[in-house]
């Protein structure tokens, strides 16, 4: 009897371990959501950026060179 009583208290220790540590990382995950959800990635550089993505040549390309460049490059 007293084996099923230490066994009992074992399971109870473990239980409450992993309970503990799942609310943990809830509410560690929570944190980092709620971090990341007021960082503004898409506000203006500060200093003198400048944009990269415009192209500078006025050349027309046609859907099989577009898709020609992305097949060359890897993107």
């Amino acid at each position: 009897m007293k084996a099923w009583i230490k066994l009992g208290l074992q399971t109870l220790k473990v239980f409450v371990l992993f309970t503990g540590c799942t609310i943990f990382f809830y509410y560690g995950i929570i944190w980092l959501n709620e971090e990341y959800e007021n960082y503004h990635r898409y506000d203006e550089p500060d200093g003198a950026a400048i944009k990269v993505s415009a192209s500078e040549s006025k050349e027309e390309f046609s859907w099989l060179d577009r898709l020609k460049l992305f097949y060359l490059n890897g993107e």
